[in-house]
Formats: structure tokens, C-alpha cells, sequence
């Protein structure tokens, strides 16, 4: 369970900022708040804010920071730069370091974890954790000065920094150097935590989980709930391995060979393996057809059937998002989405809301981006659950804050008051 999640410093973002997802001392809804220790948190968190005013930098400096903890030890070879962007719209914050930290849940452990970090290397770095209850520290980073708690794990940790460079995050190399507490804390960033922006293929979400038919059931169920016509669906993914191009069957055109060739080119060159010389490839192919009903010449009611490619794009971003919607709710994890309501119509983008909203003791969150003005209208979130990002008058900072701030009575409309600019965050349009 996400708790919190800060960050300074990134593209628009120049002050700290806090995703804060414990509930206030509000009274309604209390039976859908998600419970840990002696508080309550938000299963459901809504950000709203003018085209331009931050809102996806806040989901991107989430999506880079988990992606960094998770590919450090990887991709942070000699001399590579850290992937930050820091804030650009003055003289002094692109020298400044970039900042992440996240408080989380993971099998009952709350955990604090951080790091800053410029182009060039890792300014500081700090995991804690509480597996008695209590605060305590796992190793904190300045620049390449390690401090470790005196215990009999010391020596351990001692020899896992000689292998960290300047550029590298000490968590992520610890858990795949097998350093227990890195990497039980590790477990929630590789786990838990879902994109939409991950989850965009539907081809590719139905052959990797060819194997889970409670996953492929409940991308059918979800396409038969839309009410998008579809009566039923079937999958068919055939894995071939294939030795070279000649194995490719017919139905590949010549472009499409062209760009397999390419790849595998490239792929050649940088792992040095001869492709023509026995190594070995895997070709998946998917067949996914859709039973929709319709009418024969006698006027009786039959089923037809579409292929995937068919079906218009907003039912097959609504099943690639099935696939990380049923994951996160399985898990209890936090599934994260940007402008939640693109190509949905409200009432799915309210069962979507709902299915996280309504939860039985999972324990998953859903947060996401949008402008709709139907989510506020429906009164599907409490007034805490409501986020809101603008940027400050001629200095082009983003700023974000919950409209939990506000001093609003229960029976205000809250659309109605965030379309008359009580909130602040939308633009300012000046006609001539």
C-alpha cells in the first residue's frame, strides 16, 4: 500500500511536492478507506488540473523513479548519466538534484525510501524500515559515504557498497547482490506497482498471460460489461521457436520480415550471438476473435465474429487496461493511470473508480489524472480523495494540494465550484 510520494525538482515540479494518500477525520464513506496501524488511507485518489499545469509530471516522476529503482543496477553502465530532468525554468534548479522518496506497506513492513540524484550521480539515498513497529534505519547515502547501523549485518552491507558506482542506487544493487531487507523492500517496486502506460498493448497483454485463464476471463468479462457488444471472446497464442527468417510463415509481408531482420541485426550486434549460426528466436502469434450478436436474413439473432484488430480503440484500451486493473486488484498493489478517461465513456471510467472504490480487503489503490468534471458530478470520491495541480503566476512552477485544504460545506457542489475557479487550477482563457 502506497502511504506517500514526494518530489522536487523535476521538469515543472521545482518545490516539494506530496502525494499524501492518509485520510483526513472526514465521516463519509469510512467503510471504503483502506486501514493500517492506527490510520486510514485513500483506495482512490483523483488529480485535476488546467492542460499544462503538471499533472502528468507528477505521474511521470512516479513512472521514472520506480523504473529507475528497478533497472539501476542495469542500465547505469560507466559514465551514464542519471535520467533526471530537473527543473528548467530559472538559473540555479538545473544544477540542483532531483528528489524521490515513497512510504509504503509491504507484507505488513512499512518502509522509507529515497534518493536524489543529479545528471551525473546519486547526491543521497536512505531506506528504513519497521519490521518491529519501530523506525529503523537499513543504510543512508551521501554522495559515496555510506552510513550502516552497527549490527551483524554491518560487514554484509559494507561489501555490497564497493560494488555501487556514483551513478547507481546502493537499493538496487544490494537486491541483486541477495541482501534480505533490500530486497523484501524491493518487492513492493517489482510487485505492486502498475502503469496503464505498461498495459497499452492488448496482443501483448493477452500472450503473457496466455497462461492465466482467470486474467484472460477477466478481460472478456470486463469487454461484456462495457456493453461494447461483445457476447464473448476466444484466444488462441501459438509459440514457435524459430531458427532463422526462412521459418517465418507466409502471412508476414516483406516490410514486416524487413523490420525482424533489423531487429534481429541489432540484436546480434550488441549480445554477439550468430543468428544464422543455430540460435534460437520465439515467434507469438495471437488470434483473438470476438462473438458479437447480430441479425441473419430471417430476422433470427446469430453471434458473428471480429478479430481484434476490428474492435474500436476505445474497447481495446478498455481491455489492455483490464489486464493491469485485475492484477492490481489481486495483489493489492497501486495501479497508476493518466487522463483515466481517454477514449472511456463516464460510466465505465465510474465502474473502473468503483472497482477500486469498493473493494473487499485488498488493499489496492488507483491513482490517476483527469479532467472530468462527470467524477466530481456523481459523487464518487470523498473531498480528500480530490488533488489539484497549477502552476504559480509568471514563475511556471507546478504545485500540488488536495482539496481537503478547503474550507467546503458538505452540501457544495464541488464541480460547480471547481469550474468557477474556487480551486484554482484551470486556465484562465481572455478572450479579445
Amino acid at each position: 500500500m502506497l502511504l506517500s510520494f514526494k518530489t522536487k525538482n523535476y521538469k515543472s515540479i521545482r518545490d516539494e511536492i506530496i502525494l499524501d494518500l492518509e485520510a483526513t477525520g472526514l465521516s463519509d464513506r469510512k467503510e471504503e478507506l483502506l486501514p493500517y496501524a492506527n490510520s486510514y488511507y485513500l483506495p482512490v485518489t483523483a488529480i485535476y488540473g488546467k492542460n499544462g499545469g503538471g499533472k502528468s509530471n507528477v505521474i511521470r516522476a512516479f513512472w521514472l523513479a520506480v523504473q529507475f529503482i528497478l533497472n539501476a543496477q542495469r542500465t547505469q553502465y560507466e559514465g551514464a548519466e542519471v535520467p533526471v530532468s530537473p527543473f528548467e525554468l530559472n538559473d540555479f534548479s538545473r544544477n540542483e538534484p532531483t528528489e524521490f522518496e515513497f512510504e509504503y506497506v509491504s507484507d505488513d513492513i512499512k518502509y522509507w525510501y529515497g534518493f536524489a540524484a543529479t545528471r551525473q550521480e546519486i547526491v543521497k539515498e536512505y531506506l528504513y524500515w519497521a519490521p518491529k513497529k519501530q523506525k529503523a534505519e537499513i543504510f543512508v547515502r551521501d554522495y559515496q559515504k555510506f552510513h550502516f547501523p552497527a549490527n551483524k549485518e554491518k560487514k554484509i552491507k559494507e561489501m555490497i557498497k564497493n560494488a555501487v558506482a556514483r551513478n547507481q542506487l546502493y537499493f538496487s544493487v544490494s537486491s541483486v547482490m541477495n541482501y534480505k531487507p533490500c530486497i523484501l523492500a524491493m518487492q513492493w517496486f517489482r510487485k505492486q506497482v502498475f502503469f496503464s502506460r505498461d498495459y497499452s498493448d492488448i496482443g501483448e497483454n493477452i500472450i503473457s498471460h496466455s497462461e492465466d485463464k482467470e486474467m484472460l476471463q477477466s478481460i472478456i468479462n470486463i469487454a461484456k460489461i462495457a456493453d461494447v457488444g461483445i457476447d464473448d471472446m476466444t484466444f488462441e497464442v501459438n509459440n514457435t521457436d524459430l531458427t532463422n527468417l526462412d521459418d517465418l510463415p507466409e502471412s508476414f509481408t516483406v516490410e514486416e520480415r524487413k523490420e525482424i531482420e533489423r531487429a534481429l541485426a541489432e540484436f546480434q550486434k550488441k549480445i554477439s550471438l550468430d543468428i544464422e549460426g543455430g540460435g534460437i528466436f520465439q515467434l507469438n502469434e495471437l488470434k483473438a476473435i470476438s462473438y458479437h450478436k447480430g441479425i441473419d436474413k430471417n430476422g433470427a439473432s446469430q453471434a458473428y465474429t471480429l478479430g481484434l484488430d476490428d474492435e474500436s480503440d476505445g474497447t481495446r484500451k478498455l481491455m489492455s487496461r483490464a489486464a493491469a486493473i485485475e492484477e492490481t486488484l489481486r495483489i493489492g498493489g497501486v495501479l497508476v493511470i493518466d487522463e483515466i478517461e481517454n477514449r472511456l465513456h463516464p460510466l465505465l471510467v465510474e465502474y473502473i473508480i468503483n472497482r477500486f472504490q469498493k473493494q473487499q480487503n485488498h488493499n489496492a489503490q488507483l491513482i490517476f489524472t483527469t479532467h472530468s468534471m462527470d467524477i466530481m458530478r456523481r459523487n464518487l470520491l470523498r473531498r480528500d480523495q480530490f488533488y489539484f495541480v497549477d502552476k504559480g503566476s509568471g514563475n511556471g512552477v507546478t504545485e500540488l494540494y488536495s482539496l481537503a485544504d478547503f474550507s467546503i460545506r458538505k452540501e457544495e457542489s464541488i464541480d460547480k465550484s471547481y469550474i468557477l475557479g474556487k480551486f484554482g487550477a484551470i486556465p484562465y482563457i481572455e478572450e479579445e
